[in-house]
């Protein structure tokens, strides 16, 4: 293992760290999905994105729209231990007042999000348009979008996918959690989305798969998107694990939108400690 991908789980494992322990203050939250998106929020803060946290409206930037707005805390973990903002105020998450609402918003000032989300489908919409005005300036930067794969059970998502492809838009790189999770049980058994690669080919989008908790495997990916200039937008299947990190709670849909308790956050935090 290279020194720079040891350096970059080190990271990915004290974001989830972070993410317990705010979900524990707060009281209530989405922790399945946070810690296993961990891996990738990494990989792109810290390794692929264009990026300044002392400038976060940098015109430059790479843009990050994060459909699946119910991670939160993965987000604000990652953002606070990329240096958009003191790692103390993680513990006012959900509180009243707080600047990290229970879904990610720039309202009130915090830096480091692009636009509010959480109403699922909505996510790869604000993402074309946001590829396309790129286009339109001529621009470098890249557009991520990160969707959950139960997400994809919403009609809107399919009409902008139908768009991207159309405004050829080979600067917007979207990324599916596959983690095979919704709050309701397995996405295979609440509305399959299979065969996903057919469907999105389908649409005319470029189809890369990886595995989202391997950060070098998902970076290699990512860096194989960015080459792809054919017109067409690219999808990355990112296969996660639900909990991932936490034994005790890996692949179990209820952990979908429930925290650790002040009791099991000590074992939680222990379970990690051991990945």
């Amino acid at each position: 293992m290279s020194d720079k991908v040891f350096t970059l789980k080190q990271i990915a494992k004290q974001i989830r760290k972070d993410v317990l322990v705010s979900l524990a203050e707060a009281g209530s939250g989405h922790l399945g999905a946070s810690l296993g998106l961990a891996d990738i929020f990494t990989a792109l803060y810290f390794e692929l994105m264009h990026i300044n946290p002392e400038n976060p409206r940098w015109e430059d930037r790479d843009r990050l729209i994060v459909s699946i707005g119910h991670v939160a805390p993965v987000i604000y973990s990652t953002l606070a231990n990329r240096g958009f903002f003191d790692r103390k105020e993680l513990l006012t998450l959900r509180k009243l007042g707080s600047r990290l609402q229970g879904h990610s918003t720039p309202n009130h000032g915090l830096p480091g999000v692009e636009v509010s989300t959480g109403s699922l489908g909505q996510g790869l919409s604000i993402a074309v348009g946001v590829a396309l005005a790129g286009k339109i300036k001529n621009s470098k930067w890249n557009v991520y979008c990160i969707m959950g794969d139960g997400e994809l059970q919403e009609g809107q998502v399919w009409e902008a996918a139908m768009s991207a492809p159309n405004k050829h838009l080979d600067n917007l790189i979207a990324i599916v959690d596959r983690n095979n999770c919704q709050i309701d049980g397995y996405v295979s058994d609440v509305l399959d989305v299979e065969p996903l690669d057919k469907k999105w080919k389908a649409f005319n989008w470029n189809v890369l798969e990886a595995d989202g908790n391997n950060i070098r495997e998902f970076i290699d990916t990512v860096n194989a998107a960015k080459t792809l200039k054919n017109g067409n937008p690219t999808v990355i299947i990112a296969r996660t694990l639900m909990g991932k990190g936490v034994k005790s709670i890996e692949n179990d849909c209820s952990w979908h939108g429930k925290p650790p308790t002040k009791e099991q956050l000590p074992l939680f935090l222990d379970e990690l400690e051991k990945m």
